[in-house]
């Protein structure tokens, strides 16, 4: 329903306070007041033909999210305005409405075509026109290039993390393949040796049998149990044992056969009947061969430690899996926190408190990883290198929620309600672009239906993931704008 437009009523509005009565006449003359009775306006996505101002009644603003529409503002203001108020960039941009309008009670607005508010725009307001031009694509250009940047530095955190806890292992494999290569050698000599005493020598059954219940024996015995001293007196003991029958460098087997979990009685039953000039190079033997089960061990325990890692990397990138699939969080939770091992201080405890039986939910596991990264680093770092994250799951009615808790200082109320704008950050210069949570805002709720939160007091701060059971239908990327981007 249209009416006339009035000059004394555009005047009360605080859009047009300072305009002249020439330009309220000219507006008045070119747009027209139209009521609405409670119900939708317009819908997001369609072509934006309107620019609309609020003179009397109630809108709700939503933005849709997947397969629903979030409320994200509801106001009775007068001369608060939606629709076509981008009209101004003109092509440069999508001229579709960025939101869905209603009104929940009769209510009347002022309504300009784009057209109108373009021509507006620049004819009377042309400066500011070009400010305005320049924030908005100005904003979009840094937003692409500190976003890549941005990402392009996690990923060097993370590669350099990676990168040292793959040389912990793979050192280690390294020095015990060397090792072992030597005491295969020596090995084969010792059995020379052995050999070259003739009728004198136990047979291959003894040897085999000797091996054996050396074995049974390391087996059964719990060496890294003992402190220093008890291990110092064992080698001394055993070392006195080896001399008197005549090892040379007894005190080198002796290491090895106390690590063994063997003492010299054990030796003593175990070799009894060996012939005394023999003793020494079956000992010398035994203990190589000790070795070489105790390296074959390290460098099993190395290799997996390093399978562990490549498939954490390989489950935190998804690089060979569908982009949209029904994944297990646990899964990705312990990858990203496998990938970011490096970063997390010695002072910052990580603990899981996850629940049982969830089941998989529909998501894209990368964007998912991405979350949980950008989560863990702000809580590492706002806990300053000491502290507890505790990371929980853990259904409520038709979500699985995933809780990020750190005992930092939290988030000060008065900037709670900005944390999720692009560029908003509390880091010192240099150390954050407020970016993190901006994108893990739009990979929640746009890309995956669920919802972001956060709740704060000083030593317990909270950020609460919630991600839908099942999807009614795809997300699409440009669905995830921010929640500061609805007019």
């Amino acid at each position: 329903m249209s009416a006339p437009c009035s000059v004394e009523e555009l005047r009360t509005l605080f859009l047009f306070e300072k305009l002249t009565e020439e330009q309220l006449d000219w507006l008045c003359e070119h747009g027209t007041v139209e009521a609405f009775e409670p119900g939708q306006v317009y819908a997001e996505g369609d072509a934006a033909q309107w620019f609309f101002v609020l003179l009397e009644g109630t809108v709700v603003l939503s933005r849709r999210v997947g397969v629903d529409n979030v409320e994200v503002n509801r106001t009775s203001q007068r001369g608060v305005y939606t629709g076509a108020f981008q009209a101004y960039l003109g092509d440069r941009v999508p001229q579709i409405y960025r939101n869905s309008l209603s009104v929940t009670v009769p209510s009347r607005f002022f309504v300009v075509s784009a057209e109108l508010f373009s021509t507006v725009m620049h004819e009377w307001f042309p400066m500011a026109v070009h400010l305005l031009e320049g924030l908005f694509f100005g904003t979009q250009i840094q937003q692409q290039i500190v976003g890549g940047r941005e990402r392009l530095l996690a990923l060097g955190a993370l590669s350099a993390g990676l990168t040292h806890e793959l040389n912990n292992p793979a050192g280690a494999a390294l020095r015990a393949a060397s090792s072992l290569r030597e005491d295969v050698a020596g090995a084969r000599s010792d059995l020379a040796a052995i050999a070259a005493h003739g009728d004198r020598a136990p047979s291959l059954d003894t040897l085999v049998t000797l091996l054996n219940c050396a074995t049974e024996k390391a087996a059964g015995a719990n060496a890294s149990a003992l402190g220093p001293l008890e291990i110092s007196d064992r080698e001394d003991a055993m070392g006195d044992w080896l001399d008197d029958r005549g090892v040379a460098n007894g005190w080198q087997l002796a290491s090895t056969f106390v690590q063994a979990g063997l003492e010299a009685d054990d030796l003593d039953r175990i070799t009894g009947t060996v012939e005394d000039d023999v003793l020494p190079a079956v000992l010398s033997w035994l203990s190589r061969t000790l070795e070489t089960e105790a390296l074959t061990a390290e460098i099993e325990e190395a290799t997996d430690r390093v399978s562990t890692l490549v498939g954490a990397a390989k489950q935190y990138s998804q690089l060979d899996r569908a982009a949209q699939q029904d994944v297990d969080v646990h899964d990705l939770l312990d990858s990203t926190v496998t990938m970011l091992a490096g970063k997390i201080p010695d002072g910052v405890r990580v603990l899981k408190e996850y629940g049982t039986g969830l089941p998989k939910v529909p998501a894209y596991p990368a964007e998912l990883n991405q979350v949980w990264t950008n989560l863990i680093d702000n809580a590492v770092a706002a806990m300053d290198e000491a502290g507890t994250l505790t990371i929980s799951t853990g259904l409520d009615r038709d979500a699985l929620v995933v809780e990020f808790r750190d005992t930092g200082p939290g988030v000060p109320e008065e900037i709670k309600e900005r944390i999720f704008e692009p560029f908003f950050t509390t880091k010192p210069v240099g150390k954050g672009t407020g970016l993190g949570l901006d994108i893990s805002w739009r990979i929640v709720v746009g890309r995956h239906h669920g919802d972001l939160s956060v709740e704060s007091v000083p030593g317990d701060t909270r950020f609460r993931v919630r991600l839908p059971l099942t999807w009614n239908g795809q997300a699409e990327a440009e669905q995830g704008a921010s929640p500061a981007a609805a007019s």
